[in-house]
Protein backbone atom coordinates (compact mmCIF):
# COMPACT_ATOMS: atom_id res chain seq x y z
CA UNK A 1 0.00 0.00 0.00
CA UNK A 2 1.73 3.46 -0.76
CA UNK A 3 2.02 5.15 1.67
CA UNK A 4 1.08 9.42 2.53
CA UNK A 5 3.45 12.38 3.31
CA UNK A 6 2.34 15.63 3.72
CA UNK A 7 5.57 18.34 2.79
CA UNK A 8 5.36 21.78 4.14
CA UNK A 9 7.37 24.21 2.27
CA UNK A 10 7.07 22.27 -1.00
CA UNK A 11 8.32 24.99 -2.78
CA UNK A 12 11.93 24.78 -1.73
CA UNK A 13 14.25 23.40 -3.85
CA UNK A 14 15.40 20.24 -1.57
CA UNK A 15 11.32 19.96 -1.14
CA UNK A 16 10.90 19.41 -5.14
CA UNK A 17 13.49 17.15 -5.45
CA UNK A 18 11.90 14.90 -2.71
CA UNK A 19 8.42 14.78 -4.06
CA UNK A 20 10.21 13.63 -7.36
CA UNK A 21 11.58 10.79 -5.20
CA UNK A 22 8.70 10.26 -3.42
CA UNK A 23 6.94 10.32 -6.30
CA UNK A 24 8.94 7.62 -8.42
CA UNK A 25 7.50 5.37 -4.64
CA UNK A 26 4.06 5.71 -6.07
CA UNK A 27 3.74 7.85 -2.82
CA UNK A 28 0.22 10.38 -2.09
CA UNK A 29 1.20 13.52 -1.46
CA UNK A 30 -0.06 16.66 0.33
CA UNK A 31 2.39 19.44 -0.93
CA UNK A 32 1.77 23.11 1.67
CA UNK A 33 3.25 26.40 0.50
CA UNK A 34 2.75 29.71 0.43
CA UNK A 35 2.97 30.52 -3.12
CA UNK A 36 -0.60 28.03 -3.58
CA UNK A 37 -0.03 28.93 -7.52
CA UNK A 38 3.23 27.45 -7.80
CA UNK A 39 2.37 24.67 -4.75
CA UNK A 40 -0.91 23.93 -7.49
CA UNK A 41 1.66 23.31 -10.19
CA UNK A 42 4.21 21.30 -8.70
CA UNK A 43 1.36 18.96 -7.40
CA UNK A 44 0.16 18.77 -11.10
CA UNK A 45 3.21 18.13 -12.59
CA UNK A 46 3.48 15.03 -10.14
CA UNK A 47 0.38 13.62 -10.94
CA UNK A 48 1.36 13.85 -14.67
CA UNK A 49 4.64 12.52 -14.32
CA UNK A 50 4.31 9.76 -11.49
CA UNK A 51 0.65 8.99 -11.36
CA UNK A 52 -0.18 9.32 -8.01
CA UNK A 53 -2.13 11.89 -5.66
CA UNK A 54 -0.98 14.69 -5.19
CA UNK A 55 -3.32 17.50 -3.34
CA UNK A 56 -2.22 21.08 -2.72
CA UNK A 57 -2.74 23.58 0.56
CA UNK A 58 -2.19 26.99 1.03
CA UNK A 59 0.51 27.28 3.99
CA UNK A 60 2.12 30.68 5.57
CA UNK A 61 5.20 29.28 8.23
CA UNK A 62 4.74 32.27 9.97
CA UNK A 63 1.02 32.23 10.78
CA UNK A 64 0.64 29.96 13.78
CA UNK A 65 -2.50 30.44 14.37
CA UNK A 66 -3.97 28.83 11.30
CA UNK A 67 -1.52 25.69 11.12
CA UNK A 68 -4.14 23.46 13.39
CA UNK A 69 -6.27 24.11 10.54
CA UNK A 70 -3.66 23.49 7.72
CA UNK A 71 -2.78 20.12 8.95
CA UNK A 72 -5.98 18.97 9.36
CA UNK A 73 -6.76 19.61 5.94
CA UNK A 74 -3.81 18.22 4.82
CA UNK A 75 -4.90 14.81 6.79
CA UNK A 76 -8.38 14.81 5.38
CA UNK A 77 -7.00 15.53 1.81
CA UNK A 78 -4.91 12.26 2.53
CA UNK A 79 -7.11 10.68 4.35
CA UNK A 80 -4.52 9.21 6.91
CA UNK A 81 -0.65 10.24 7.05
CA UNK A 82 2.18 8.11 7.53
CA UNK A 83 4.95 11.12 7.65
CA UNK A 84 5.62 14.38 7.72
CA UNK A 85 8.56 16.24 5.74
CA UNK A 86 9.16 20.23 7.38
CA UNK A 87 11.21 21.40 4.57
CA UNK A 88 11.05 25.38 4.70
CA UNK A 89 13.15 28.08 5.82
CA UNK A 90 14.82 30.81 4.85
CA UNK A 91 18.75 31.64 4.58
CA UNK A 92 18.55 36.15 4.56
CA UNK A 93 21.04 38.58 4.97
CA UNK A 94 23.18 37.33 8.04
CA UNK A 95 24.67 41.38 8.04
CA UNK A 96 21.27 43.19 8.60
CA UNK A 97 20.42 40.42 11.08
CA UNK A 98 23.47 41.71 12.89
CA UNK A 99 22.30 45.28 12.50
CA UNK A 100 18.69 44.83 12.52
CA UNK A 101 16.62 42.90 15.55
CA UNK A 102 13.79 42.45 13.71
CA UNK A 103 15.26 40.96 10.79
CA UNK A 104 17.41 38.34 13.22
CA UNK A 105 13.48 38.07 14.78
CA UNK A 106 12.25 36.86 11.07
CA UNK A 107 14.96 35.01 10.26
CA UNK A 108 14.57 33.18 13.39
CA UNK A 109 10.28 33.07 13.27
CA UNK A 110 11.21 31.28 9.60
CA UNK A 111 13.70 28.88 10.72
CA UNK A 112 12.48 27.68 14.00
CA UNK A 113 9.66 29.26 15.56
CA UNK A 114 7.07 27.82 12.14
CA UNK A 115 8.88 24.32 12.54
CA UNK A 116 8.08 24.10 15.95
CA UNK A 117 4.57 24.66 15.22
CA UNK A 118 4.24 22.36 11.95
CA UNK A 119 6.23 19.59 14.04
CA UNK A 120 4.24 19.63 17.29
CA UNK A 121 0.87 19.60 15.42
CA UNK A 122 2.57 16.12 13.33
CA UNK A 123 4.11 14.86 16.69
CA UNK A 124 0.55 14.83 18.30
CA UNK A 125 -1.40 13.42 15.52
CA UNK A 126 1.38 10.54 14.61
CA UNK A 127 1.16 10.03 18.69
CA UNK A 128 -2.35 9.27 18.40
CA UNK A 129 -2.17 7.22 15.57
CA UNK A 130 0.65 4.99 16.82
CA UNK A 131 2.97 5.26 14.58
CA UNK A 132 4.95 7.60 11.85
CA UNK A 133 7.90 9.94 10.74
CA UNK A 134 8.61 13.32 11.29
CA UNK A 135 11.42 14.46 8.72
CA UNK A 136 12.73 18.00 9.49
CA UNK A 137 15.20 19.80 7.48
CA UNK A 138 17.40 21.28 9.77
CA UNK A 139 20.98 22.24 8.76
CA UNK A 140 25.57 21.86 9.46
CA UNK A 141 24.93 25.36 10.54
CA UNK A 142 23.56 24.33 13.35
CA UNK A 143 26.39 22.27 14.94
CA UNK A 144 28.00 25.46 15.78
CA UNK A 145 27.82 29.09 16.01
CA UNK A 146 30.21 30.53 12.80
CA UNK A 147 30.62 34.56 12.25
CA UNK A 148 29.36 34.14 8.72
CA UNK A 149 25.68 33.19 9.56
CA UNK A 150 25.47 32.57 13.47
CA UNK A 151 21.70 34.02 13.79
CA UNK A 152 20.32 31.44 10.75
CA UNK A 153 22.78 28.79 12.69
CA UNK A 154 21.35 29.63 15.83
CA UNK A 155 17.79 28.58 14.83
CA UNK A 156 18.65 25.63 13.03
CA UNK A 157 21.01 24.56 16.11
CA UNK A 158 17.12 25.30 18.33
CA UNK A 159 15.59 22.84 15.38
CA UNK A 160 17.98 20.44 16.07
CA UNK A 161 17.39 20.40 20.00
CA UNK A 162 14.15 20.29 19.27
CA UNK A 163 14.05 17.50 17.06
CA UNK A 164 16.03 15.39 19.93
CA UNK A 165 13.49 16.02 22.32
CA UNK A 166 10.55 15.20 20.45
CA UNK A 167 12.37 11.99 19.34
CA UNK A 168 13.02 11.01 23.19
CA UNK A 169 9.48 11.43 23.83
CA UNK A 170 8.08 9.95 20.66
CA UNK A 171 10.20 6.79 20.30
CA UNK A 172 7.46 4.88 22.98
CA UNK A 173 5.20 5.52 20.36
CA UNK A 174 6.50 4.00 17.53
CA UNK A 175 7.49 7.06 15.96
CA UNK A 176 10.72 7.96 14.25
CA UNK A 177 12.09 11.70 14.20
CA UNK A 178 14.62 12.33 11.24
CA UNK A 179 16.95 15.43 11.78
CA UNK A 180 17.95 15.94 8.25
CA UNK A 181 20.89 17.91 8.15
CA UNK A 182 22.06 19.12 4.53
CA UNK A 183 25.58 20.25 3.89
CA UNK A 184 25.90 23.47 0.99
CA UNK A 185 23.01 22.34 -1.60
CA UNK A 186 22.86 24.45 -4.95
CA UNK A 187 19.21 25.27 -4.48
CA UNK A 188 17.70 28.94 -5.31
CA UNK A 189 18.46 29.48 -1.45
CA UNK A 190 22.06 29.55 -2.09
CA UNK A 191 22.02 31.71 -5.25
CA UNK A 192 24.27 34.28 -5.47
CA UNK A 193 26.74 32.81 -3.30
CA UNK A 194 30.35 31.50 -4.51
CA UNK A 195 29.15 27.60 -3.80
CA UNK A 196 32.87 25.41 -3.04
CA UNK A 197 33.29 22.27 -4.97
CA UNK A 198 31.53 19.76 -2.68
CA UNK A 199 28.09 21.48 -2.92
CA UNK A 200 25.56 18.96 -4.43
CA UNK A 201 22.37 18.84 -6.38
CA UNK A 202 18.90 18.79 -4.55
CA UNK A 203 18.48 15.59 -6.44
CA UNK A 204 21.18 13.97 -4.34
CA UNK A 205 20.13 15.70 -0.95
CA UNK A 206 16.41 14.01 -2.06
CA UNK A 207 17.85 10.54 -2.35
CA UNK A 208 18.88 10.51 1.12
CA UNK A 209 15.76 12.08 2.60
CA UNK A 210 13.29 9.87 0.81
CA UNK A 211 15.51 6.61 1.97
CA UNK A 212 15.42 8.14 5.74
CA UNK A 213 11.48 8.70 5.91
CA UNK A 214 11.04 5.05 5.06
CA UNK A 215 13.17 2.72 7.56
CA UNK A 216 15.76 6.30 9.66
CA UNK A 217 15.59 7.48 13.09
CA UNK A 218 18.30 10.37 14.46
CA UNK A 219 20.22 12.76 12.65
CA UNK A 220 20.67 12.31 8.86
CA UNK A 221 23.94 14.28 7.35
CA UNK A 222 23.67 14.62 3.79
CA UNK A 223 25.73 14.41 2.08
CA UNK A 224 27.25 11.70 4.46
CA UNK A 225 30.59 13.09 4.51
CA UNK A 226 29.20 15.86 6.21
CA UNK A 227 28.90 14.13 9.58
CA UNK A 228 32.80 14.30 9.55
CA UNK A 229 33.11 18.02 8.30
CA UNK A 230 31.39 19.08 11.32
CA UNK A 231 32.74 16.46 13.97
CA UNK A 232 36.18 18.23 12.70
CA UNK A 233 34.98 22.08 13.38
CA UNK A 234 33.45 20.85 16.55
CA UNK A 235 36.33 19.89 18.17
CA UNK A 236 38.18 22.92 17.20
CA UNK A 237 39.35 24.32 21.18
CA UNK A 238 37.08 27.96 21.52
CA UNK A 239 40.51 29.62 21.78
CA UNK A 240 41.63 28.62 17.71
CA UNK A 241 37.81 28.75 16.63
CA UNK A 242 37.02 32.01 17.37
CA UNK A 243 40.04 33.60 15.35
CA UNK A 244 39.20 31.52 12.34
CA UNK A 245 37.36 32.95 9.85
CA UNK A 246 34.54 30.73 9.12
Amino acid sequence: MAQSFAIFGATSGIARAVIAELGKRGATLVLAGRNLSEVERIAADARLRHGIQAHSVAFDACDLASHAAVFASAVERAGRLDGVLVAFGALTDQKQAEQDVFAAAAMIASNYTGVVSVATHAANYFEAQGGGVIGVISSVAGDRGRQSNYVYGSAKAGVTAFCQGLRQRLFKKGVRVVTIKPGIVDTPMTDGLKLPPIAVKPERVARDIARALERADGDLYTPFFWRFIMLVIRIIPEPIFKRLSL
